[in-house]
């Protein structure tokens, strides 16, 4: 009777551990809460920033020499925006497209749709907007070579420029600036835990990580996003911190899955080798592209230079077909987690 009352308690307390375990449901629940929390907070960073950004703005036509003081502040709180942005790109741009085409789109991806017919007024809250829009006119006087040749092919193209009339920089201040802190809030108020779609926010991971292959190829052209800024390497070290950053909270759902832990482990040493890479260039700006440079068959030589062994290693980790890299195994876990891919 004692071995039998011993074997009763046994099964119970192996019952009782197996109740403990989260269902998928549940991890559902608890990773949207996380989720929720932790992007809201870069989202409020992301109105406050854009504000501070107007607040500094002059009302009168742009001084380089007497409002170099203003250019400063507008520029510090611009790089702010841009910092929060690159956080939760890959979990809202999914969800909510439109926001993300009028908050990040490029130069080019405005032009594209205004059909070349331009955009003359580049602060009146139309056509060119956004985080880019506004970083194109801050950086007006410091634009690399290598980006005007690029955007002055483009149909439609206009010479960037300040405000250089009281309406302008009205427009500039209380239009343009505006649209963003109107976007800004709009985003962050329709962050709900109803409108987060799990699937969407971790495949959009995948795709952030993408990008990075794709932010090193532009550089090499002038293309890249904060191309006026000259801040490539800022981007990525933002846009890989904001991966992690969401990454981590799926990992104890990951984990709980027999067949989630070695992708799990591969995700994280890769993050931590890039992070150590892009630790080790000492600047916002991307390395000096090699001349001569092909990303279509870089030269041994080539892959020696400091560009070089940031391209290669970037393209390693974000190779969906090779085994090991960040997407490959972002893929299979997503994969795993029953989220679908998200259409082209």
């Amino acid at each position: 009777m004692k071995h039998i009352a011993y074997f009763t308690v046994i099964v119970a307390s192996l019952a009782a551990c197996s109740d403990d375990k989260k269902t998928d449901a549940e991890f559902r629940v608890e990773v949207v809460a996380s989720m929720h929390d932790s992007i809201g907070e870069d989202l409020s960073n992301l109105v406050q920033a854009a504000k501070d950004l107007q607040t500094a703005a002059p009302t009168h036509a742009w001084s380089e020499s007497a409002d170099a003081a203003a250019i400063t502040m507008m520029r510090d709180a611009w790089k702010r925006t841009r910092v929060a942005y690159e956080h939760v790109e890959g979990a809202t741009a999914p969800i909510f497209g439109g926001l993300d085409g009028t908050m990040d789109a490029r130069y080019d991806d405005y032009l594209a749709e205004l059909d070349g017919q331009g955009d003359p007024d580049p602060f009146d809250g139309e056509g060119v907007t956004g985080m880019h829009g506004i970083e194109r006119i801050l950086y007006s006087h410091d634009i690399r070579t290598e980006v005007d040749i690029f955007e002055s092919m483009l149909p439609g193209y206009d010479p960037a420029r300040y405000p250089s009339t009281t309406a302008e920089a009205m427009a500039f201040k209380t239009v343009l600036v505006q649209k963003l802190i109107d976007d800004a809030l709009s985003l962050h108020d329709q962050w709900q835990p109803a409108a987060i779609d799990l699937g969407f926010a971790f495949q959009g991971l995948v795709g952030l990580m993408n990008e990075q292959g794709e932010k090193v190829d532009f550089a090499a052209t002038g293309e890249e996003e904060s191309r006026y800024a000259n801040l490539t390497m800022f981007d990525l070290r933002n846009n890989l911190d904001g991966t992690k950053q969401i990454y981590e909270v799926f990992r104890e759902w990951i984990k709980s899955k027999p067949e989630g832990v070695a992708p799990d482990l591969q995700v994280q040493a890769r993050f931590a080798a890039l992070t150590t890479l892009y630790a080790s260039i000492p600047t916002d700006a991307i390395p000096t592209v090699p001349d001569g440079w092909s990303g279509d068959e870089p030269t041994p030589a080539h892959l020696q230079t400091e560009f070089g062994k940031l391209w290669k290693a970037v393209h390693d980790d974000t190779d969906p077909d090779t085994a090991g890299s960040v997407v490959f195994e972002m893929h299979a876990i997503a994969s795993m987690l029953g989220f679908p891919e998200l259409p082209e």
